[in-house]
């Protein structure tokens, strides 16, 4: 069996860098060890696989190299930025189906929004030290007290006092994938509000070592939660908020994400993250 995948640059800086996701349209015959194996050859960190719903517009599954995840930022990005390209979005306002049920999407001129839920915050105080150690960070580069932040998946949110913070982070993938299972994280969200361009409200890393990932360049679905966190707990009183992510990798691959809070006497009640996307290549993978 031949599957065609588009790979498609998510969240893009301008008209370059971004998060590369797989997409595979038409995946109805594709069982999930299939879609396993698929995401495995084409190597990104996630691969959504679209297929026919009963209950959205479109239904997707996402896979890293490891296994099924629920929900993918960068890669639903991918996705729907691309089903438009193609034309194959009669309304902008469309919808996806999911494992854990159904979101709505937005389309707007070249820019693809995909719905999140309010948030909701958990301490972990008790492993403020493993936290330390597994960034490779001390206590006074902290801006605050780190914390989880879940806009639909779990992140542990991490402030630093400056970019320089933020580029020197060593991380350790053992301890930080150990802590993530602890607390069924996505992964590690670091920021700092120091940012390499203007107009924007924090620079990011994310580190997700328990799915297979040592950084990834753009992270929507952590993006979220960020900008909840920024409103929230760093009181920054605004309804949109801009994060740049991938700047400090080697080598970097800037991307930009754009967040939009629907607030109701200053609380959220939705949150809603986008960017663009642009084809990289066109992949042909043979299985069986």
């Amino acid at each position: 069996m031949n599957i065609n995948v588009a790979v498609m640059n998510s969240f893009t800086d301008g008209t370059t860098g971004g998060n590369p996701a797989g997409v595979v349209l038409n995946a109805d015959a594709l069982n999930s060890t299939q879609k396993l194996t698929i995401a495995q050859r084409v190597g990104l960190s996630e691969t959504a696989f679209v297929s026919e719903s009963s209950s959205a517009d479109f239904k997707l599954d996402f896979f890293t190299p490891e296994k099924q995840i629920a929900h993918c930022g960068h890669a639903t990005i991918a996705t729907f930025s691309y089903l438009s390209q193609l034309n194959l979005i009669a309304n902008p306002k469309t919808s996806k189906e999911t494992i854990e049920g159904n979101r709505e999407i937005e389309i707007k001129g070249n820019f693809a929004y995909m719905e999140q839920l309010a948030p909701t915050y958990q301490n972990v105080d008790s492993d403020h030290h493993g936290i330390l150690e597994a960034l490779g960070i001390t206590q006074n580069q902290l801006l605050n007290p780190p914390m989880i932040a879940n806009t639909g998946n779990s992140f542990l949110i991490v402030g630093l006092k400056s970019k320089g913070d933020l580029t020197a982070i060593k991380p350790n993938q053992t301890v930080i994938a150990n802590l993530s299972k602890k607390y069924n994280l996505i992964g590690f969200y670091v920021f700092t509000t120091e940012t390499n361009q203007g107009n924007r409200d924090a620079s990011s890393r994310m580190f997700a070592p328990f799915y297979g990932i040592d950084e990834e360049s753009a992270t929507g679905m952590a993006a979220g939660p960020l900008a909840c966190y920024l409103h929230d707990h760093l009181e920054i009183n605004k309804n949109t908020f801009v994060i740049e992510q991938g700047y400090a990798m080697q080598p970097a691959s800037p991307s930009c994400i754009e967040v939009l809070l629907t607030l109701k006497n200053n609380r959220i009640t939705k949150v809603t993250a986008g960017g663009t996307a642009t084809v990289s290549k066109m992949l042909n993978i043979e299985i069986d």
